[in-house]
């Protein structure tokens, strides 16, 4: 596997939170979708990667080099964090002026093509933005350098439907060469099932599963139990449980498995969000 990004051992120590042996790789042409609860260490990896928070131990490799490699290796990255927006007072064509300066490969036509996709007025304060639309600018920005890699927090949060599915059709031009890769933090797991080829699922700072998303979700399923039916399941297979007036909901991790144990239980599959939802709630019955 030709990886465009690794993380290996990955830990990193605060005070009431740690990273702990975060673990795994993005190939190239490829999209990893990272998720997890609020404070699962989602944006502290993305930070540790760019080099924004610094490591107390394992490695990370980007671009086949060590993350640390400097400024060259800068210029092949295209970073959004849901957190750090430009200074209030430019507007995008400012914007774009100082931007041209700090990378080698900076395209003003694709900036400007990308300001007129999104539908951002050239001469606007940032100021006068909404959430949404200084989002929209950040990728703009992110991709008019012709990076190799992206690394995207929380990308489409507070854009509308229309806008999100244009966003995810940007992204997924981005890697049809088979060169690009994109890591991309979100809430949104409806997206991620419509674009990520690999899903990272971060709890409490450790890697609970990090594997191919179609492998995930055919593994994956929610049995239907009347009450009581959810006991005939061998607990190595049930990774969560919810009640309901009907009976309960199981989260089975071996759907198939679970099926030829129990050939009379209605299995459906199990999106993104159940798998994350029912991991961290475990037993809520």
């Amino acid at each position: 596997m030709d990886t465009i990004l690794k993380v290996s051992h990955l830990c990193k120590q605060y005070s009431g939170f740690a990273l702990t042996d975060v673990s795994f790789e993005l190939p190239k042409g490829s999209i990893m979708g990272l998720i997890g609860e609020n404070g699962a260490g989602k944006t502290t990896t993305i930070k540790a990667i760019i080099g924004a928070v610094r490591r107390d131990s394992g490695e990370i490799s980007l671009l086949g080099g060590d993350n640390t490699g400097g400024s060259a290796l800068k210029q092949d990255l295209g970073v959004v964090l849901d957190d750090s927006f430009f200074y209030f007072m430019l507007n995008p064509i400012e914007i774009g002026r100082i931007l041209r300066a700090a990378y080698r490969n900076w395209d003003d036509a694709l900036y400007r093509s990308y300001l007129g996709r999104f539908h951002l007025p050239e001469k606007k304060k940032v100021k006068e933005f909404s959430s949404g639309m200084r989002m929209k600018l950040a990728i703009a920005a992110a991709l008019a350098h012709h990076p190799r890699l992206l690394l995207l927090d929380e990308p489409t949060s507070g854009l509308d439907p229309v806008v999100r599915g244009e966003i995810l059709d940007v992204f997924l031009d981005f890697i049809q060469d088979e060169e690009h890769g994109i890591l991309l933090s979100s809430h949104i797991t409806g997206d991620l099932e419509k674009i990520a080829d690999y899903i990272t699922f971060l709890h409490e700072g450790r890697v609970v599963l990090s594997e191919q998303k179609d492998a995930l979700l055919e593994r994956y399923g929610v049995a239907r139990c009347a009450e009581g039916e959810w006991a005939q399941i061998d607990a190595r297979y049930r990774s969560g449980m919810r009640q309901n007036r009907f009976g309960c909901e199981v989260l089975v991790n071996d759907r198939r498995a679970v099926e030829r144990q129990c050939p009379g239980l209605v299995i459906d599959p199990a999106s993104l969000d159940d798998i994350m939802t029912d991991t961290v709630g475990g037993d809520r019955r």
